[in-house]
């Protein structure tokens, strides 16, 4: 027995040892990693106020549970010893067994393991813990109790943490100590009688005590939780929560901490009467105050009268859910839709017109892989959109050309190739958001590899070692080259330059990293040398968050060609907390965790080549990030030190404008009456994308809004009446310097009807034209793409823009073949932007083809005329056969046309140039 237990000690020893050094290598590794950063001070502040939340939770918990327990064991000697029990009791066959060093043994690795469960669950919260102690003031209070909301943001989730983590600890050392003196024989249990000596009810007494003030101390938890109630007509505390769930809870939280107390003296007073109508008045309250007096008076007094009795508490929610989603600082104007421009309006708004985006995003991607990759282990992850000032104020979208390892073929995935070699992408992709190719491409101002601009922008470092999809770790500066960029039929080889990565100078370090990456080869390779590094964490989205986890970061980073001749990735972070009072949490955040606050306090930076990573506060009057500040003072730089080459790029979050957006649509309602019937409801409107109806997104967009001197880039949604169409009210946030982050509404005049997307796309869909040619597209085995429509204000008019792609079933690049321009009843659909706007508003000029110019060319031909006559009878029979749905006779006129454009062709060929 001996020799087994020395075995079992000896395989104890060795398994704590392989995952202590493992947690070791772990946090080392990472310890490198912020020192090569230059952040090992915020690594220091997270490990150990983990260290310490840890330490001190697992104390306590040890401390008290042990104390409970060998008291327990200590006073259950005399039951023990004189113990007798039948043969057949299960205890008798543990009891030889518990006695001496196994009881130490037994309790002690029990103790142990709940400790190390209840420490490591309080070190989950170390960031709760530091804002605590660093917490500053909203300068706002709620209502209901008069306490600042910073005490619901900072100090409430550790207070109730402790609450619930001290009533486990109490519960589990209860039951515990029970069977341990169950262990011990200390219950006389007979038929009729169960009885206990003094000293063991006694300490029992005390542990119901000590959770008797956890349950006092939850109800107190429960009191402020109210604040969150969603009981109302409204989130937060309701007329019912007020004046009947709170007077109920103070109730129910006297008694239990008179029960408390009579508990901790009961050995004084000894009368266990008080005691038993102390419970029993406990249960009653509970029943009767708690539970249903509460349901009594909502259902009673507040449902009949609810509008009446719930304002006061519906406005509360609406100043608060205001506040925290920033809606209290969007400015509103009107906007007076006259829809009277003319081809001049146009034409001065022309800055507006040549930034209209006709390159809608999700096709544009695989435009770019299909054009762009140049090889086949190149990826464009997204394409974003952003604008730069070359010879104009342009609107540009591009994307990065990075190298996953999963597009390497799979024969060439050798563990040198995916982590020493082929370690980064190279360059970007840049087109204007409107030119277009005669062959319906995009006009391509950065492309190639090495890239190549037609556009004075500095392309010094272009290689991409951090990205969006750089998961894998890789080592660089050793002794094989890596992979560059191809350059015609040979590759051009480069070694790392930059700072990025921990340099792996020692074998000790190959061993952590090894050890880390569970990979063996990093420790046998020979390719390594002292100066070589090892880069990891090179997600851009991954990155951000390990350096700050308490920050929640935005689904869309993008690229920023720099002036300094590098390429950077601006991400947008925000502050954000679900423990609001009074505010409504957004249901549709891409933002987990159902938050009731946001604020897009900070910008982060990162270098592509060397993962260099900056984060500037942009909003240094946020509490949230103050109090980030003073927890970690060198983590944060103001805004006012980002290049001016950076500023010029920053734009408004779409996730964050989104969030706004969903809030508004019902908090922009500020009168009680109207909100509580939710009569101006509004909501995002529709839009056929492909083929499909969808919501529509919000788009970036160079324009000149009303009152403004000059154009500038901004993000936009129209909105629309709940379950209506038509359009009510158009958003935008300014995204330029000096009005960044202005958010401004325009409301439309509720008396005239102003089209929205889906209303634009269902006359679309009935211009028989219009419908006839995208049917004929369809049929010829090429698939018709509608692209994102742009509602863009004019003056005080709307055009609505819609581009129209092809894609064949052969091909996967999606061709612009057509723009859609819509203005009051005229929808017209033309090769380009131009040719569509003057269409609309009826201007013949140089590059409006009529159509009897699209027939009959400039020969003036008798023959070509006739047949151009006979051409447009079939087209008109085929539109009236479509109308009729008569495909057949449909599909019948749309052949004779084509044999006539057919024998067209063929007589134009035999006219002379100039004949008659």
């Amino acid at each position: 027995m001996k020799k087994y237990t020395k075995t079992i000690i000896l395989i104890v020893i060795v398994l704590l040892f392989l995952y202590l050094f493992g947690l070791f290598v772990n946090y080392y590794g990472d310890w490198l990693w912020f020192k090569n950063m230059g952040y090992s001070s915020i690594f220091d502040t997270m490990i150990l106020s983990r260290v310490f939340s840890f330490l001190m939770f697992f104390v306590i918990f040890a401390l008290f549970s042990t104390i409970h327990i060998s008291s327990a064991y200590k006073r259950g000697n005399q039951s023990r010893n004189n113990a007798f029990m039948p043969e057949e009791d299960l205890r008798t066959l543990f009891l030889p067994l518990y006695k001496g060093k196994a009881v130490i043994w037994f309790w002690g690795v029990i103790i142990l393991f709940f400790s190390i469960v209840m420490g490591t669950s309080a070190s989950s919260h170390w960031n709760d813990l530091l804002q605590l102690i660093h917490s500053n003031s909203f300068n706002l209070k709620e209502p209901v109790f008069g306490k600042d909301v910073s005490f619901y943001i900072f100090k409430f989730p550790v207070y109730r943490f402790a609450v619930n983590w001290y009533l486990f600890m109490t519960a589990f050392t209860f039951i515990a100590v029970l069977f341990s003196y169950y262990l011990d024989n200390a219950f006389n249990i007979s038929e009729n009688r169960f009885s206990v000596s003094k000293k063991v009810k006694s300490h029992l007494i005390l542990l119901a005590a000590f959770f008797g003030l956890g349950i006092s101390s939850l109800f107190i938890i429960k009191l402020y939780s109210i604040l969150y109630s969603s009981h109302g007509a409204t989130y937060g505390p309701s007329y019912m929560d007020i004046h009947a769930q709170i007077p109920a809870y103070w109730t129910i939280i006297i008694i239990s901490l008179i029960i408390t107390l009579l508990l901790f003296f009961y050995p004084v007073y000894k009368k266990r009467k008080i005691l038993i109508y102390a419970i029993g008045t406990w249960i009653v309250v509970w029943v009767g105050f708690v539970w249903m007096y509460p349901y009594i008076i909502e259902q009673y007094s507040v449902k009949p009268n609810e509008l009446k009795m719930e304002a006061p508490y519906i406005m509360n929610n609406i100043k608060f859910t205001r506040e925290a989603f920033g809606l209290n600082k969007i400015k509103t104007d009107t906007f007076p839709v006259d829809q009277n421009i003319t081809y001049k309006d146009i034409q001065d708004n022309r800055h507006t017109i040549e930034n209209i985006r006709l390159w809608d995003r999700r096709p544009l991607i695989e435009t770019y892989k299909q054009l762009q990759e140049i090889r086949l282990y190149y990826d464009f992850n997204s394409v974003q959109v952003d604008r730069y000032l070359f010879d104009k104020y342009t609107e540009v979208v591009l994307g990065a050309r990075e190298l996953p390892v999963t597009q390497i073929p799979e024969r060439a995935q050798t563990w040198v190739n995916k982590h020493l070699i082929y370690t980064h992408g190279y360059g970007i992709v840049m087109n204007p958001v409107n030119e277009i190719t005669p062959n319906g491409m995009p006009n391509l101002i950065v492309k190639d590899i090495p890239p190549a601009a037609t556009v004075p922008l500095n392309l010094k470092q272009m290689a991409i070692y951090y990205g969006e999809e750089t998961n894998q770790y890789l080592l660089v500066n050793t002794k094989t080259k890596e992979f560059d960029y191809p350059k015609g039929e040979e590759n051009v080889y480069a070694s790392y330059q930059g700072k990025g990565g921990v340099q792996i100078s020692s074998l000790f370090r190959r061993l952590v990293y090894a050890w880390k990456f569970s990979d063996i080869k990093i420790l046998l390779t020979g390719y390594l040398t002292d100066q070589s590094r090892i880069m990891f964490y090179r997600n851009i989205t991954q990155r951000d968050q390990i350096l700050a986890p308490f920050l929640s970061f935005d689904s869309q980073p993008y690229p920023v060609a720099g002036q300094d001749g590098n390429l950077y990735w601006i991400h947008d972070a925000y502050t954000v907390s679900n423990m609001f009072p009074y505010s409504e949490p957004a249901k549709q955040s891409t933002i987990p965790g159902g938050i009731n606050y946001i604020n897009n306090s900070v910008k982060v930076v990162i270098n592509a080549y060397d993962g260099a990573v900056t984060y500037y506060v942009i909003n240094p009057k946020d509490p949230l990030i103050q109090t980030y500040q003073k927890i970690y003072p060198k983590l944060f730089k103001p805004f006012d030190e980002m290049p001016e080459f950076l500023k010029e790029h920053i734009r408004y979050p779409t996730d964050l404008f989104n969030i706004q957006i969903e809030m508004y649509n019902t908090y922009h309602m500020t009168e009680p009456q109207v909100f509580y019937n939710q009569e101006d409801y509004w909501q995002v409107p529709k839009e056929i994308y492909d083929t499909g109806q969808q919501e529509l997104f919000p788009y970036y967009i160079i324009m000149r809004l009303p009152g403004a001197q000059k154009e500038e880039f901004i993000l936009m949604m129209p909105l629309t009446p709940s379950g209506k169409d038509n359009m009510i009210a158009w958003m935008c946030a300014r995204c330029d310097a000096p009005n960044y982050g202005d958010l401004i509404v325009y409301t439309l005049p509720k008396d005239k009807l102003i089209y929205g997307p889906m209303q634009i796309e269902a006359r679309i869909n009935q211009k028989p034209d219009i419908s006839a040619e995208l049917t004929l597209w369809s049929q010829k085995g090429s698939q018709v793409i509608k692209g994102n429509q742009l509602v863009i204000p004019i003056q005080n008019s709307f055009i609505y823009v819609e581009p129209v792609y092809l894609q064949s079933e052969q091909g996967q690049i999606p061709e612009l073949k057509r723009v859609i321009v819509a203005f009051k009843e005229k929808i017209e659909m033309k090769q380009t932007l131009d040719e569509a706007l003057q269409a609309v508003f009826d201007v013949v000029g140089e590059q409006t083809e009529t159509p009897s110019q699209l027939v009959a060319g400039q020969t003036g031909s008798p023959v070509l005329s006739s047949q151009a006559r006979e051409a447009l009878d079939h087209y008109n029979k085929a539109i009236d056969y479509l109308k009729q749905d008569n495909w057949s006779d449909f599909g019948n006129e749309l052949q004779q046309m084509k044999s006539v454009l057919t024998r067209m062709t063929e007589n134009k060929s035999n006219v002379k140039p100039g004949s008659k």
